[in-house]
């Protein structure tokens, strides 16, 4: 039975947008039932939701940031070819209007039969990877997404599928354990079955309307194509946009901001596009960084590790390219790697568009480039091989952390001499920056280690960075030397020195 809301469902035309409709209620599926649900406030998570409004308190709040993955649910929508896709993602900071047209499940949903046991959940029983409880069911959640998509299950990804969930019980062993056994499981044909009518639902519900849900105070704008969502920001430019809540959900749910209008980009049909081109790889809004990674990894393994790295399986089905540059993070990952391949962000107001160099959009802290009605509508890579990119990340703990300091690097030869060199740096300043002196001390440098490891000395003179508990402003400015020299010695094909002795460091930089 469909579990329906109290106020009258209806239409309405979109304010500015002529001949527009829009709907003023969320229409998904939730464990195999369609859901219509209107009347509640726009920044009303799905987590609050499944604990408040259906009981189904599974799914734990941990953190309420997205990085403890108890919440953890499965998202599942179709592809263009009508297969089901699902990605697993953290409730706490998912909004109920991006669920639009998706299947959400819950560990509640799993059983089979009989309530027989998810194989997922046997696994965990199998192995003992279950000790006080509060966490397991985001486990349970992930090791189910990654079966439901027959990937992330293999000795060399299990540790990827699971980094998204923290457990402090101690003992992570079983529970890779568990997940590296249902390699050789089958699926059960009752849930071959379920898949099946799961497919067909998703189907029936599919629309094109926009939506708005609201409950007179806070509204959550849902468009389906460009003209919508430029008109309506255009026409309200105060509207917070959200692509992956990655970060706005915390300002609801740590900070406890009043945000009364949103605006989603996640389906809008021309922002969920990578296109190629002889000269660029475009990403455009709602590009996750799963989807980039994917893309993008295969062309530059570099930046692969580094998403690996920067964000959970979880964080980077949510998370979007373009939403991450428009935050304009001083410590974010991607801006410096971006940089250094050379890349051109896009904005746009209504019909007007401009690009600019990724770099000249960060102006000073929390000041970006982007005018009132000015949306990140792309972001445009230059679409070459660049054998010498590099990026390396710093930070306290491997997965999920914030960087101490993050370098992106890329430079051209002729005749084996350095013809042009982009060294960028996060964590060093109040935004993303070049570090130009070096980049002018490596110039016209024979292509040799010791040409960086000069090049390296000039690093006092591009950052005074600050001291604050990801390091101190010496550790900082060490660490940007380093891994400089590295860089050095990596992309010249030299043998590394071990940096971590006092000695050779000495020798280096002396």
């Amino acid at each position: 039975m469909s579990h329906y809301c109290s106020q009258r469902m209806v239409t309405l035309p979109i304010v500015g947008v002529e001949g527009a409709i829009v709907r003023n209620h969320l229409t998904f599926v939730l464990n195999g039932k369609t859901q219509k649900v209107g009347n509640i406030p726009g920044d009303l998570t799905l987590l609050k939701w499944l604990r408040t409004k259906r009981s189904l308190v599974g799914s734990k709040e941990g953190c309420a940031e997205g990085d403890c993955g108890a919440c953890t649910v499965a998202i599942t929508q179709t592809d263009e070819f009508g297969n089901l896709n699902w990605r697993s993602v953290n409730a706490c900071i998912v909004f109920m209007g991006m669920l639009e047209g998706s299947a959400v499940t819950t560990v509640e949903g799993l059983n089979g039969p009989d309530s027989e046991l998810h194989p997922c959940q046997k696994a965990l029983v199998d192995f003992h990877g279950s000790q006080c409880g509060f966490c397991t069911p985001g486990f349970v959640m992930s090791l189910f997404t990654a079966w439901s998509n027959k990937n992330g299950l293999m000795a060399e990804e299990i540790d990827d599928t699971l980094a998204g969930n923290l457990c402090r019980c101690t003992g992570y062993r079983p529970i890779v354990e568990a997940g590296l056994s249902l390699r050789n499981t089958k699926q059960p044909q009752w849930e071959l079955d379920r898949n099946e009518i799961l497919k067909q639902k998703l189907l029936k519900i599919k629309s094109s309307e926009a939506i708005e849900i609201t409950d007179g105070k806070n509204s959550f704008f849902v468009p389906t194509n460009h003209e919508h969502f430029s008109e309506t920001y255009a026409d309200r430019p105060e509207t917070t946009i959200v692509s992956g809540a990655t970060d706005v959900g915390l300002w609801v749910t740590k900070q406890n901001r009043n945000l009364p209008n949103m605006i989603w980009t996640g389906r809008v049909e021309e922002f969920n596009q990578i296109v190629y081109d002889k000269e660029f790889i475009i990403i455009r809004p709602a590009i996750t960084h799963q989807d980039a990674m994917e893309r993008l990894g295969d062309k530059w393994p570099t930046i692969r590790a580094l998403w690996r790295r920067f964000g959970s399986v979880q964080v980077r089905n949510s998370g979007t390219v373009c939403g991450n540059l428009a935050n304009g993070s001083p410590i974010g990952d991607l801006p410096p790697a971006l940089i250094a391949l050379g890349s051109i962000i896009e904005l746009t107001n209504r019909n007007e568009k401009r690009k600019l160099p990724l770099e000249e959009f960060f102006i000073e802290y929390g000041k970006q480039d982007r005018h009132a009605g000015e949306y990140v509508s792309g972001v445009f890579v230059p679409n070459k091989t660049h054998n010498n990119f590099r990026c390396y990340k710093l930070s306290k703990r491997f997965d999920q952390d914030i960087s101490a300091v993050m370098m992106g690097a890329n430079i051209t030869l002729e005749n084996d001499r350095i013809k042009n060199a982009v060294i960028c740096f996060g964590g060093m300043a109040g935004t993303p920056k070049r570090a130009r002196k070096v980049e002018n001390a490596l110039l016209n440098q024979v292509f040799d280690p010791k040409s960086f490891i000069n090049a390296a000395k000039n690093i006092n003179e591009d950052f005074d960075p600050l001291t604050d508990v990801r390091g101190s402003a010496d550790y900082r400015l060490k660490a940007a030397q380093n891994l400089l020299m590295k860089y050095g010695h990596e992309i010249t094909g030299s043998v590394v020195p071990d940096l971590a002795d006092r000695n050779q460091l000495k020798n280096l930089v002396s």
